[in-house]
């Protein structure tokens, strides 16, 4: 009796991580296709000219910086947790988290050095190289609050020592998609680097 309600308990782990993952990455995929439609609609309105170049803000580079470095403390997170080393996991994931809140940090004073060049989103002083630039770094922000609240409930999560080395399927997840925002930025910021 008790061998067969684990082996029920396992199919039940098993099934929820395939159904969890399939929606994550069908998300994913979603997320690819936005944002696959705002680079192409930047490339077609780069073409049609009066396009205005300018400089990208210092913040911006910093932003690459802590989401890189966030990647990275994400992958102890889960390292951490399949080894069992439920300390390591905490202070990864806190990592994690106040980088990705540094990440959002860095895009508001990006914003705020693009208004101080006169480059806004809106309005008589508005180019399309710049309202393109707000929106496709804006809609990404977006994207990363939802990965920052995941970072929140895994983290707490963490706190109450609710993973270990059977059952982490949380922070894989949260894994996943805070590793495809990172590569999401690290692409858009050479796009909207190198196409100018």
């Amino acid at each position: 009796m008790m061998e067969e309600e684990i082996n029920i308990n396992e199919e039940m782990r098993q099934s929820r991580r395939k159904v969890a993952k399939n929606l994550l990455w069908l998300g994913i995929v979603g997320m690819v296709m936005l944002f696959a439609g705002f680079t192409s609609a930047y490339v077609v309105r780069q073409a049609k000219g009066d396009w205005l170049q300018f400089t990208i803000p210092l913040a911006f580079f910093v932003s690459t910086a802590l989401i890189i470095i966030s990647s990275i403390t994400m992958n102890w997170a889960l390292t951490a947790a399949k080894n069992e080393q439920l300390k390591n996991i905490k202070t990864a994931m806190l990592l994690t988290l106040l980088l990705g809140i540094g990440f959002v940090f860095s895009q508001y004073w990006g914003w705020k050095g693009l208004v101080s060049q006169h480059i806004y989103f809106t309005g008589p002083g508005s180019n399309a190289s710049g309202s393109f630039f707000y929106i496709i770094t804006f809609m990404h922000l977006l994207h990363l609050l939802g990965g920052i609240i995941s970072l929140m409930v895994v983290y707490f999560k963490a706190l109450a020592e609710r993973y270990h080395a059977k059952d982490y399927l949380g922070i894989q997840l949260c894994a996943i998609y805070w590793h495809f925002l990172d590569g999401l930025w690290i692409y858009l910021f050479l796009f909207l680097y190198l196409i100018r």
